[in-house]
């Protein structure tokens, strides 16, 4: 049984005293407001309207049922307004996951300056290199670095980021520096999470195997020690283009430089993006 059946014929009847202006407010015919009348009255098992060939009036029973149903309405209209509201402007709480160093120094900055131009929005980031579930988080965007795994979610993507391979000057001048890839094996490479690391030539792409003294899992950690003089070391252009561009990093192999890899935004497919959803995709995209 539906309770809201009737009602906004009822209120409409109630208010214009009339059936047929009430079948035009509520744009159906008639016939249908009158069914929808007699429905009602037969479900309450009483009397709304006195009915005249000149008029149609509340009864006593009607009159205390519309004093009921009216702030119903209203709150009802007002919940549809509310979600209608939500749809065109964004507010809200948005939930981010994104890598950690990736997050701190490229990510961030941005969604701050982007929290700047919506005040009317909010933001809960989760800096974590594991990789978040975004149902069991409830987050709006994952952001994922490089090559994507088969995921059942929408990606959406960001931007780009370059792989750097580069060494310091001061080793340079102790063992040279490798001109193909094959004379890679002669190097110390400073190793990251990955015992290869990704180059491109004539044939396409290359993974060619590296080792060398360290290993460790901190892209920062690397950038340090090959700063120092300990090695070679391939890393996103977030850990080391700073110390390029100053000079205490020098690239190598250039012409073997890896395709540049992508940024994405991902989220759960099948549904309809919010606003504030959307528009943090638009400016991320334009940032980033």
């Amino acid at each position: 049984m539906n309770e809201w059946q009737g009602l906004s014929e009822f209120i409409a009847v109630a208010e214009t005293e009339s059936f047929t202006r009430a079948s035009q407010q509520l744009k159906i015919s008639t016939a249908q407001v009158s069914r929808q009348i007699q429905w009602l009255e037969e479900r309450l098992g009483v009397k709304l309207f006195y009915r005249t060939t000149r008029r149609v009036s509340l009864t006593e029973a009607g009159q205390l049922y519309y004093q009921s149903c009216r702030p119903l309405q209203d709150a009802l209209h007002d919940a549809e307004r509310s979600l209608s509201q939500l749809q065109s402007i964004p507010q809200g709480t948005l939930r981010v996951t994104a890598p950690v160093t990736y997050g701190e120094r490229q990510l961030m900055p941005v969604l701050n300056r982007f929290l700047q131009e919506y005040p009317q929005l909010s933001l809960s980031c989760d800096l974590t290199n594991k990789k978040m579930d975004l149902v069991e988080g409830n987050y709006d965007i994952a952001i994922r670095l490089g090559r994507l795994e088969n995921e059942d979610l929408v990606a959406h993507r960001l931007g780009t980021r370059r792989l750097y391979t580069c060494t310091s000057a001061t080793y340079i001048d102790h063992h040279g520096s490798p001109d193909t890839l094959s004379e890679l094996s002669r190097h110390s490479c400073l190793v990251g999470t990955l015992d290869y690391w990704r180059f491109r030539d004539s044939r396409g792409e290359r993974m060619i195997r590296i080792h060398g003294r360290l290993r460790c899992n901190s892209g920062a950690a690397l950038t340090d020690a090959a700063q120092r003089g300990l090695g070679i070391v391939q890393l996103p252009d977030y850990y080391v283009k700073p110390y390029l561009d100053d000079g205490s990093l020098r690239e190598i192999l250039p012409n073997f430089a890896p395709a540049d890899e992508g940024i994405w935004a991902m989220y759960l497919p099948g549904r309809q993006l919010s606003p504030k959803v959307r528009i943090l995709l638009d400016y991320l995209a334009a940032h980033l």
